[in-house]
């Protein structure tokens, strides 16, 4: 199987790029993304335990890769939640898969958005890492509107090596995230 697009461009273009722009001695040093994650949180999963499983079907659909469900933590009696209920899903993609996701995602499924002006920038954690929400899971050209009974948004979690959120937002950049603004505000 040839290796993806993204991940091609990525060593031949971007991360040489990245090496002579932030002036780094090794190749090493260069900022990539490690890992991608997707979670979904179901809020109405307390009352309907099954939308938890269209939750992980969903997720699995989208990404190809077996999603998994996520469970709360504590009790809270307001909200009639137990500790270890089924309350979301998440998948975390690494290697190949993540690499041909973030191509379909930057190149199929943000264009779709309506009235789509870019992605915040505002998303960076201060270690590099930086979460983008999305309201609607129909985006994705693999969900079919029509099997879709509840619209949901999830957050997609971009995990890199690099140590500030200008590294990050750089190779973000040359990856072809849309950004809004043209330079990222501290």
């Amino acid at each position: 199987m040839a290796s993806p697009r993204l991940k091609e461009t990525y060593s031949k273009e971007i991360a040489p790029a990245l090496k002579e722009k932030f002036q780094y001695t090794s190749v090493m040093q260069v900022p990539k993304i490690t890992k991608v994650v997707l979670n979904k949180g179901i809020g109405a999963a307390v009352a309907d335990k099954k939308l938890v499983d269209v939750g992980v079907e969903e997720l699995t659909t989208i990404t190809g890769q077996k999603a998994v469900p996520t469970v709360a933590k504590n009790s809270i009696s307001n909200f009639k939640l137990r500790d270890g209920m089924p309350i979301g899903a998440k998948v975390t993609l690494r290697g190949d898969r993540m690499y041909e996701f973030i191509d379909r995602l930057l190149n199929i499924a943000l264009p779709r958005v309506r009235d789509f002006r870019g992605v915040k920038d505002k998303g960076f954690d201060g270690r590099g890492n930086y979460t983008l929400g999305i309201k609607e899971q129909i985006i994705f050209p693999e969900i079919s509107i029509e099997k879709v009974n509840k619209i949901t948004g999830m957050d997609i979690t971009f995990v890199t090596t690099a140590n500030t959120d200008e590294e990050s937002y750089e190779l973000l950049k040359a990856m072809g995230m849309p950004f809004a603004s043209g330079k990222k505000q501290d």
